[in-house]
């Protein structure tokens, strides 16, 4: 069993910055990788960035490609998202996920773990 806690969400004005962190417990490995989601009201749950433990090879949607940056702490197992430039349609509640590859996965089939999510808000 992995446990995955999100924070750092909250409420950040049009064109601001906010840190996401997910902290990692449990049976974790080092094929593990990790990645964050986001689901807006009334949308599908949408793949953003996602990083392999091992390999730190990174990917990224190509909606948050240039604003967003997926970083791990390996000492600490924790993962961070880097939202810079945030816009009202990045509202949603966001959720951390583990999974497994030295390439990670980009679709949230693919991962086994979640975390309870955090909710990010971009005022106008």
């Amino acid at each position: 069993q992995v446990q995955l806690v999100e924070s750092g969400g909250g409420l950040v004005q049009a064109g601001g910055s906010l840190r996401l962190s997910c902290a990692a417990s449990g049976r974790t490995n080092n094929n593990a990788a990790m990645g964050w989601f986001r689901q807006a009201p009334q949308k599908e749950r949408e793949f953003l960035a996602a990083i392999s433990w091992s390999t730190r090879i990174t990917r990224y949607a190509d909606s948050v490609k240039g604003r967003f940056t997926i970083s791990r702490d390996g000492v600490k197992i924790i993962v961070y998202l880097q939202m810079n430039s945030l816009e009202p349609e990045d509202t949603a509640v966001y959720y951390c996920a583990a999974g497994r590859g030295m390439v990670p996965p980009l679709t949230s089939r693919e991962y086994g773990y979640w975390g309870q999510g955090t909710q990010v808000t971009v005022s106008p």
